[in-house]
């Protein structure tokens, strides 16, 4: 008898540690598939994110957006955060739109042989530009600017009694246009009023993307004229016929 029982005994803690064991495995497995689904913020290019695009430029500019995804399907390597560390690499190589973000694919050095995206229908002209004829260093790619040139105007017809007027006249080139890059460090040289020529100034080579006709324009501005670049900003207009001369300056 006295057997008998404790086979009963026996039979019921084996029992009872089988339904513990049961109950702390659904409790783990519960506890995992929470963690599994508990959102984390990853980054996804929204569009097309340019080689030597910085992390900061990207998000600035909307290319690439922070988004929450549940944990089992964040990437590995993914890019969760975008601070001042991180903020200055930049893309090694474009990142396609709708991709997520890996860490790694941004770095110090842009690599490979394609720089620059340039879209359909359109060709790629760089300007040298000095480090104030291109907004200091605040041009980066996906940048809209507008294109002004200084120029020497066509001698006029002589008029009775009067004397030719010399000097140069600055317009509106091109009003709206798209910087797909910025280059390598560019020298400009620059004289002095006594025509000696002085150290070069430093800039650097912005490319720009424009339709075919536009782009000869351009080229044409540069080989005739001295070209200067301004940010455009959010809905700026530029006046197409607006023509600023030495006589004209100081009138409004």
């Amino acid at each position: 008898m006295g057997r008998r029982v404790m086979a009963v005994l026996a039979a019921m803690v084996v029992g009872l540690i089988g339904v513990a064991m049961v109950l702390l495995y659904a409790s783990g497995a519960d506890a995992r598939a929470v963690a599994d689904q508990r959102p984390q913020t990853v980054y996804v290019a929204q569009e097309l994110v340019p080689s030597g695009t910085t992390a900061a430029d990207a998000v600035a500019k909307g290319l690439m957006v922070p988004t929450k995804i549940a944990a089992k399907g964040v990437p590995a390597g993914a890019l969760t955060t975008v601070d001042a560390a991180t903020g200055r690499l930049v893309a090694l190589s474009d990142i396609a739109a709708g991709s997520f973000v890996v860490a790694s694919r941004f770095g110090t050095t842009p690599t490979g042989s394609k720089a620059i995206q340039v879209p359909d229908g359109q060709v790629a002209v760089s300007v040298a530009f000095t480090d104030p004829a291109r907004v200091s260093t605040f041009l980066t790619p996906g940048s809209r600017i507008v294109i002004y040139d200084t120029y020497q105007p066509a001698a006029a017809a002589p008029v009775a009694g009067k004397s030719a007027v010399a000097g140069k006249e600055t317009r509106v080139l091109l009003d709206d246009v798209l910087v797909i890059a910025v280059g390598s460090t560019s020298l400009t040289p620059t004289a002095s009023p006594n025509g000696q020529a002085q150290a070069p100034a430093a800039g650097a080579l912005v490319t720009v993307a424009l339709a075919p006709a536009t782009a000869t324009r351009l080229v044409q501005g540069i080989q005739t004229g001295t070209v200067y670049a301004g940010l455009r900003g959010t809905d700026a207009k530029a006046d197409l016929g607006q023509i600023v001369s030495d006589s004209t300056l100081f009138t409004k």
